[in-house]
């Protein structure tokens, strides 16, 4: 990958070409990149890009490195915005917009609202959304307080951080070089859930849903959270790999 990146030539091109010498200049291009990947850096953010949903996302340290298991949250969100094409949808936390650009280009007639604290975070997501033409509204701020008065929506969808304070994953792998606020909530890892839930009755149309990512085993406490706020038919959505990784309800 390194190497397709310094030659800017594609995989096959370099199996066919294995017996080709490099320049000085490509070899010394290619020796900064892998010192950096030796340091850890993650792979997305040295080539400053990674796939999404079928598109290719750019990605900086100012926001989250996008994960397959995210996809499961666009794929639900998708499946009920089905049900009403016209749909307003809002995105919490957006980073670097991959589950609001994601929903706007599979669902084109829904009005998506994206939201970001991080000005620097919201940009990377505004570039996302021009370069894959998707159309979307973007607002700074914390959470609900960064929307207009008054703006409700048919459908809540987020990934907050939920990363517990302390947890070893934190000084470890590609996290080590991720926002931290977009990995913890410096407490209990769900400090992000209470606020989201809380604030959700007044955001919501009667009837309207929210969906929410999580980390391993806060399914419960997530859960526990929806239904004491009054959400219906409160439940919780495996990955691939079988883990509980999205839940959600309807209000």
């Amino acid at each position: 990958m390194l190497l397709q990146e310094v030659l800017q030539v594609s995989r096959s091109w370099l199996i066919a070409h294995d017996d080709e010498a490099l320049s000085v200049e490509h070899v010394q291009a290619y020796r900064a990149l892998e010192e950096r990947r030796l340091a850890g850096e993650p792979m997305a953010y040295i080539l400053g890009r990674r796939e999404f949903m079928g598109h290719e996302f750019h990605v900086s340290p100012a926001v989250l490195i996008p994960r397959p298991e995210t996809e499961l949250l666009v794929e639900k969100a998708v499946s009920l915005i089905r049900e009403k094409p016209t749909a307003r949808v809002l995105d919490l936390g957006t980073g670097s917009g991959a589950i609001a650009v994601s929903i706007a280009l599979a669902c084109p007639e829904a009005r998506v609202v994206a939201t970001d604290y991080s000005a620097e975070a919201l940009d990377v997501a505004r570039g996302n959304a021009q370069a894959l033409g998707a159309r979307l509204e973007f607002y700074q701020g914390s959470w609900y307080e960064a929307l207009p008065e008054g703006k409700v929506f048919d459908l809540i969808v987020s990934n907050p951080p939920y990363i517990p304070l302390g947890d070893p994953h934190l000084t470890q792998g590609d996290l080590r070089f991720e926002p931290a606020v977009a990995l913890s909530d410096g407490n209990d890892g769900l400090d992000a859930y209470r606020q989201i839930v809380s604030g959700a009755g007044r955001r919501l149309e009667p009837g309207g849903s929210l969906y929410m990512e999580h980390g391993l085993g806060q399914e419960t406490a997530v859960c526990a959270l929806l239904t004491a706020a009054g959400f219906r038919a409160v439940h919780s959505l495996p990955d691939l790999a079988g883990i509980l990784r999205v839940s959600g309800g309807h209000f």
